[in-house]
Protein backbone atom coordinates (compact mmCIF):
# COMPACT_ATOMS: atom_id res chain seq x y z
CA UNK A 1 0.00 0.00 0.00
CA UNK A 2 1.12 3.57 -0.65
CA UNK A 3 1.97 5.08 2.73
CA UNK A 4 4.87 7.50 2.48
CA UNK A 5 4.19 11.13 1.71
CA UNK A 6 6.38 11.04 -1.41
CA UNK A 7 4.30 8.12 -2.76
CA UNK A 8 1.04 10.06 -2.67
CA UNK A 9 -0.39 12.66 -5.03
CA UNK A 10 -2.03 16.04 -4.45
CA UNK A 11 -5.82 15.85 -4.76
CA UNK A 12 -6.57 19.24 -6.25
CA UNK A 13 -10.31 20.04 -6.30
CA UNK A 14 -11.89 21.52 -9.40
CA UNK A 15 -13.36 24.31 -7.30
CA UNK A 16 -12.89 25.76 -3.85
CA UNK A 17 -14.75 23.90 -1.15
CA UNK A 18 -17.17 24.98 1.53
CA UNK A 19 -17.09 23.18 4.87
CA UNK A 20 -15.47 23.05 8.28
CA UNK A 21 -12.20 24.84 8.89
CA UNK A 22 -9.87 21.85 8.84
CA UNK A 23 -7.94 19.89 6.25
CA UNK A 24 -5.84 20.35 3.18
CA UNK A 25 -8.32 21.73 0.63
CA UNK A 26 -8.85 25.42 -0.03
CA UNK A 27 -12.27 26.96 0.59
CA UNK A 28 -14.26 29.90 -0.74
CA UNK A 29 -14.71 30.97 2.87
CA UNK A 30 -12.33 33.26 4.73
CA UNK A 31 -10.42 31.76 7.63
CA UNK A 32 -7.11 30.30 8.77
CA UNK A 33 -5.27 29.15 5.69
CA UNK A 34 -2.25 29.72 3.50
CA UNK A 35 -3.82 31.16 0.32
CA UNK A 36 -4.37 34.92 0.29
CA UNK A 37 -7.92 35.88 -0.71
CA UNK A 38 -7.94 39.70 -0.55
CA UNK A 39 -6.84 42.77 1.40
CA UNK A 40 -8.93 45.34 3.28
CA UNK A 41 -8.54 48.13 5.86
CA UNK A 42 -8.04 47.11 9.48
CA UNK A 43 -11.20 46.84 11.61
CA UNK A 44 -11.45 46.67 15.41
CA UNK A 45 -11.25 43.02 16.46
CA UNK A 46 -8.87 41.90 13.70
CA UNK A 47 -5.96 39.86 15.02
CA UNK A 48 -2.59 41.55 14.82
CA UNK A 49 -1.04 38.66 12.89
CA UNK A 50 -3.39 39.38 9.93
CA UNK A 51 -1.86 42.84 9.38
CA UNK A 52 0.22 43.22 6.21
CA UNK A 53 2.95 45.42 7.66
CA UNK A 54 4.69 46.27 4.37
CA UNK A 55 1.48 47.34 2.64
CA UNK A 56 0.44 49.22 5.78
CA UNK A 57 3.77 51.10 5.84
CA UNK A 58 3.47 52.11 2.18
CA UNK A 59 -0.11 53.32 2.62
CA UNK A 60 0.77 55.19 5.81
CA UNK A 61 3.69 56.93 4.08
CA UNK A 62 1.48 57.91 1.15
CA UNK A 63 -1.31 59.31 3.33
CA UNK A 64 0.84 60.73 6.12
CA UNK A 65 -1.18 58.91 8.80
CA UNK A 66 -1.25 55.52 10.46
CA UNK A 67 -3.06 53.11 8.16
CA UNK A 68 -3.27 49.35 8.52
CA UNK A 69 -4.05 46.78 5.85
CA UNK A 70 -5.32 43.30 6.75
CA UNK A 71 -4.87 40.24 4.55
CA UNK A 72 -7.78 37.82 4.36
CA UNK A 73 -7.02 34.20 3.60
CA UNK A 74 -9.03 31.26 2.32
CA UNK A 75 -9.72 28.69 5.01
CA UNK A 76 -8.68 25.07 4.57
CA UNK A 77 -11.23 22.29 4.35
CA UNK A 78 -11.43 18.60 5.20
CA UNK A 79 -11.78 16.65 1.97
CA UNK A 80 -14.26 13.80 1.62
CA UNK A 81 -13.17 11.16 -0.87
CA UNK A 82 -15.17 8.13 -2.03
CA UNK A 83 -13.93 5.25 -4.19
CA UNK A 84 -16.64 3.62 -6.35
CA UNK A 85 -15.39 0.28 -7.71
CA UNK A 86 -16.91 -1.43 -10.75
CA UNK A 87 -17.00 -5.18 -10.06
CA UNK A 88 -18.66 -6.49 -13.22
CA UNK A 89 -17.26 -9.80 -14.56
CA UNK A 90 -15.38 -7.82 -17.24
CA UNK A 91 -13.30 -6.23 -14.49
CA UNK A 92 -11.74 -9.63 -13.66
CA UNK A 93 -9.71 -9.53 -16.89
CA UNK A 94 -6.94 -10.31 -17.62
CA UNK A 95 -5.26 -13.24 -15.80
CA UNK A 96 -2.04 -12.13 -14.08
CA UNK A 97 0.06 -14.72 -15.93
CA UNK A 98 -0.73 -13.12 -19.29
CA UNK A 99 1.24 -10.13 -20.67
CA UNK A 100 -1.72 -7.75 -20.56
CA UNK A 101 -3.31 -5.44 -18.04
CA UNK A 102 -4.49 -7.28 -14.92
CA UNK A 103 -7.42 -5.03 -14.01
CA UNK A 104 -7.84 -6.26 -10.42
CA UNK A 105 -4.24 -5.34 -9.58
CA UNK A 106 -4.61 -1.97 -11.31
CA UNK A 107 -7.76 -1.17 -9.33
CA UNK A 108 -6.08 -2.14 -6.05
CA UNK A 109 -3.06 0.05 -6.85
CA UNK A 110 -5.30 2.99 -7.78
CA UNK A 111 -7.45 2.56 -4.66
CA UNK A 112 -4.42 2.40 -2.38
CA UNK A 113 -3.00 5.55 -3.96
CA UNK A 114 -6.27 7.49 -3.70
CA UNK A 115 -6.80 6.48 -0.08
CA UNK A 116 -3.22 7.23 0.98
CA UNK A 117 -3.35 10.61 -0.76
CA UNK A 118 -6.67 11.52 0.88
CA UNK A 119 -5.43 10.57 4.34
CA UNK A 120 -2.18 12.46 3.68
CA UNK A 121 -4.32 15.58 3.12
CA UNK A 122 -6.29 14.93 6.32
CA UNK A 123 -9.35 13.83 4.38
CA UNK A 124 -12.21 11.43 5.06
CA UNK A 125 -12.33 8.24 2.98
CA UNK A 126 -15.29 6.07 1.92
CA UNK A 127 -15.89 3.10 -0.37
CA UNK A 128 -18.78 1.70 -2.44
CA UNK A 129 -19.36 -1.32 -4.67
CA UNK A 130 -22.23 -3.65 -5.62
CA UNK A 131 -20.82 -7.16 -5.56
CA UNK A 132 -21.09 -10.20 -3.33
CA UNK A 133 -17.76 -11.03 -1.75
CA UNK A 134 -16.84 -13.51 0.97
CA UNK A 135 -20.51 -14.43 1.26
CA UNK A 136 -21.60 -10.88 2.06
CA UNK A 137 -25.03 -10.72 0.43
CA UNK A 138 -26.02 -11.32 -3.15
CA UNK A 139 -24.78 -9.72 -6.34
CA UNK A 140 -26.07 -6.19 -6.59
CA UNK A 141 -26.07 -5.70 -2.82
CA UNK A 142 -24.73 -2.29 -1.90
CA UNK A 143 -21.54 -2.37 0.14
CA UNK A 144 -21.17 1.17 1.48
CA UNK A 145 -18.87 2.70 4.03
CA UNK A 146 -19.28 6.48 4.42
CA UNK A 147 -16.19 8.67 4.56
CA UNK A 148 -14.13 8.29 7.72
CA UNK A 149 -10.71 9.65 8.61
CA UNK A 150 -9.12 6.95 10.74
CA UNK A 151 -6.06 5.42 9.13
CA UNK A 152 -7.04 2.14 10.78
CA UNK A 153 -10.11 1.97 8.55
CA UNK A 154 -7.86 1.07 5.64
CA UNK A 155 -5.97 -1.48 7.66
CA UNK A 156 -9.26 -3.28 8.35
CA UNK A 157 -12.36 -4.39 6.51
CA UNK A 158 -12.49 -1.62 3.89
CA UNK A 159 -8.96 -2.15 2.68
CA UNK A 160 -9.56 -5.88 2.57
CA UNK A 161 -12.77 -5.25 0.63
CA UNK A 162 -10.87 -3.26 -1.97
CA UNK A 163 -8.06 -5.79 -2.10
CA UNK A 164 -10.71 -8.47 -2.63
CA UNK A 165 -10.31 -7.64 -6.31
CA UNK A 166 -7.33 -9.95 -6.26
CA UNK A 167 -9.42 -12.80 -4.83
CA UNK A 168 -12.58 -12.54 -6.94
CA UNK A 169 -16.08 -11.27 -6.36
CA UNK A 170 -16.82 -9.95 -9.86
CA UNK A 171 -20.56 -10.42 -10.07
CA UNK A 172 -21.88 -6.87 -9.97
CA UNK A 173 -24.71 -6.15 -12.44
CA UNK A 174 -24.03 -4.41 -15.73
CA UNK A 175 -25.59 -1.16 -14.49
CA UNK A 176 -23.79 -1.17 -11.15
CA UNK A 177 -22.18 2.24 -11.73
CA UNK A 178 -25.58 3.80 -12.42
CA UNK A 179 -26.89 2.18 -9.25
CA UNK A 180 -23.88 3.34 -7.25
CA UNK A 181 -24.17 6.99 -8.32
CA UNK A 182 -27.93 6.90 -7.75
CA UNK A 183 -27.38 5.50 -4.26
CA UNK A 184 -24.84 8.21 -3.45
CA UNK A 185 -27.51 10.77 -4.30
CA UNK A 186 -29.43 9.49 -1.25
CA UNK A 187 -26.43 10.02 1.04
CA UNK A 188 -25.87 13.71 0.47
CA UNK A 189 -25.47 14.30 4.21
CA UNK A 190 -22.27 12.23 4.08
CA UNK A 191 -21.10 13.87 0.85
CA UNK A 192 -21.26 17.67 0.92
CA UNK A 193 -20.53 19.92 -2.04
CA UNK A 194 -16.96 19.43 -3.23
CA UNK A 195 -16.66 15.77 -2.23
CA UNK A 196 -14.41 13.82 -4.59
CA UNK A 197 -15.89 10.65 -6.09
CA UNK A 198 -13.40 8.43 -7.95
CA UNK A 199 -15.20 5.92 -10.21
CA UNK A 200 -12.92 3.01 -11.18
CA UNK A 201 -14.08 1.04 -14.24
CA UNK A 202 -13.02 -0.14 -17.68
CA UNK A 203 -16.02 1.74 -19.15
CA UNK A 204 -16.43 -0.82 -21.90
CA UNK A 205 -20.22 -0.68 -21.66
CA UNK A 206 -22.63 2.14 -22.49
CA UNK A 207 -22.58 5.29 -20.36
CA UNK A 208 -25.87 6.50 -18.91
CA UNK A 209 -25.61 10.27 -18.59
CA UNK A 210 -28.41 10.76 -16.04
CA UNK A 211 -26.71 9.48 -12.85
CA UNK A 212 -23.48 11.30 -13.75
CA UNK A 213 -25.33 14.55 -14.39
CA UNK A 214 -27.13 14.27 -11.05
CA UNK A 215 -23.83 13.67 -9.25
CA UNK A 216 -22.45 16.81 -10.85
CA UNK A 217 -25.58 18.74 -9.88
CA UNK A 218 -24.91 17.79 -6.26
CA UNK A 219 -21.62 19.67 -6.56
CA UNK A 220 -19.43 16.58 -6.31
CA UNK A 221 -16.04 16.42 -7.96
CA UNK A 222 -16.47 13.20 -9.97
CA UNK A 223 -13.32 11.64 -11.45
CA UNK A 224 -13.67 8.71 -13.90
CA UNK A 225 -10.66 6.38 -13.68
CA UNK A 226 -10.58 4.39 -16.94
CA UNK A 227 -8.84 1.02 -16.50
CA UNK A 228 -8.32 -0.50 -19.97
CA UNK A 229 -5.81 -2.83 -21.52
CA UNK A 230 -3.94 -0.93 -24.26
CA UNK A 231 -3.78 -3.97 -26.57
CA UNK A 232 -7.27 -5.52 -26.47
CA UNK A 233 -9.47 -2.64 -25.28
CA UNK A 234 -7.86 0.67 -26.20
CA UNK A 235 -6.91 -0.81 -29.58
CA UNK A 236 -6.76 -4.32 -31.10
CA UNK A 237 -3.73 -6.46 -32.03
CA UNK A 238 -2.74 -7.53 -35.51
CA UNK A 239 -3.96 -11.15 -35.42
CA UNK A 240 -5.14 -11.52 -39.02
CA UNK A 241 -5.54 -15.19 -39.88
CA UNK A 242 -4.47 -16.39 -36.42
CA UNK A 243 -6.74 -18.85 -34.59
CA UNK A 244 -7.35 -16.93 -31.37
CA UNK A 245 -9.16 -17.96 -28.17
CA UNK A 246 -11.61 -15.34 -26.90
CA UNK A 247 -12.98 -15.61 -23.35
CA UNK A 248 -16.54 -14.89 -22.29
CA UNK A 249 -16.17 -12.89 -19.04
CA UNK A 250 -19.69 -13.89 -17.94
CA UNK A 251 -19.29 -17.63 -18.34
CA UNK A 252 -15.54 -18.08 -18.56
CA UNK A 253 -15.85 -20.22 -21.69
CA UNK A 254 -13.39 -19.98 -24.56
CA UNK A 255 -14.33 -19.79 -28.19
CA UNK A 256 -11.84 -19.83 -31.05
CA UNK A 257 -12.11 -17.36 -33.90
CA UNK A 258 -10.06 -16.55 -36.97
CA UNK A 259 -10.41 -12.89 -38.00
CA UNK A 260 -9.57 -11.52 -41.41
CA UNK A 261 -7.82 -8.19 -41.98
CA UNK A 262 -11.07 -6.23 -42.31
CA UNK A 263 -12.48 -7.65 -39.05
CA UNK A 264 -9.26 -6.84 -37.19
CA UNK A 265 -9.30 -3.27 -38.50
CA UNK A 266 -12.98 -2.86 -37.61
CA UNK A 267 -12.38 -4.02 -34.03
CA UNK A 268 -9.37 -1.72 -33.70
CA UNK A 269 -11.31 1.29 -34.94
CA UNK A 270 -14.29 0.44 -32.72
CA UNK A 271 -12.14 0.16 -29.59
CA UNK A 272 -10.23 3.36 -30.29
CA UNK A 273 -13.47 5.20 -31.05
CA UNK A 274 -15.07 3.87 -27.83
CA UNK A 275 -12.25 5.21 -25.65
CA UNK A 276 -12.22 8.56 -27.45
CA UNK A 277 -16.01 8.79 -27.15
CA UNK A 278 -15.94 8.18 -23.39
CA UNK A 279 -13.21 10.77 -22.86
CA UNK A 280 -15.13 13.28 -24.99
CA UNK A 281 -18.39 12.56 -23.15
CA UNK A 282 -16.69 13.05 -19.80
CA UNK A 283 -15.18 16.33 -20.94
CA UNK A 284 -18.62 17.39 -22.11
CA UNK A 285 -19.84 16.83 -18.54
CA UNK A 286 -16.92 18.86 -17.21
CA UNK A 287 -15.06 15.77 -15.93
CA UNK A 288 -11.36 15.11 -16.40
CA UNK A 289 -10.59 11.39 -16.46
CA UNK A 290 -7.53 9.31 -15.53
CA UNK A 291 -6.41 6.59 -17.96
CA UNK A 292 -4.65 3.54 -16.50
CA UNK A 293 -3.06 1.09 -18.94
CA UNK A 294 -0.73 -0.88 -16.62
CA UNK A 295 -1.09 -2.35 -13.16
CA UNK A 296 2.33 -1.50 -11.75
CA UNK A 297 2.23 1.21 -9.13
CA UNK A 298 4.73 3.51 -10.82
CA UNK A 299 2.49 3.70 -13.89
CA UNK A 300 -0.62 4.25 -11.77
CA UNK A 301 1.04 7.03 -9.79
CA UNK A 302 2.34 8.68 -12.98
CA UNK A 303 -1.16 8.62 -14.50
CA UNK A 304 -2.60 10.33 -11.43
CA UNK A 305 0.25 12.84 -11.28
CA UNK A 306 -0.46 13.83 -14.89
CA UNK A 307 -4.12 14.29 -13.92
CA UNK A 308 -3.15 16.38 -10.87
CA UNK A 309 -0.81 18.58 -12.91
CA UNK A 310 -3.61 19.20 -15.41
CA UNK A 311 -5.83 20.32 -12.56
CA UNK A 312 -3.10 22.57 -11.24
CA UNK A 313 -3.01 24.34 -14.61
CA UNK A 314 -6.79 24.86 -14.45
CA UNK A 315 -6.44 26.03 -10.86
CA UNK A 316 -4.00 28.72 -11.93
CA UNK A 317 -6.30 29.88 -14.72
CA UNK A 318 -9.50 29.97 -12.67
CA UNK A 319 -8.31 30.99 -9.21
Amino acid sequence: MFTAGDETIPLYPRRRLVGSVFGGFTSVRRGEGSDIASSRPYEPGDHVHTIDWKSSARLSAARGSDEFIVRERHSEEMARVVVVADRRPEMSLYPPDLPWLHKPAAVVAATDLIVASALNQRGLVGYLDLASHDGEGAAGTIFWRPPRSQVGVWQGDLRERARGFLAGGFDAPADNLDQALTFLSTTRGALPVGSMVFVLSDFTGPLTAGPWARAIEHGWDVVPVIVQDPVWEQSFPEITGVLTPLADPLGGRLRYVRLDAQEVEERRRANEARLASFQTDFLGLGLDSVLISQSDRDHVRTAFLDWAEGRLVLRGRRW
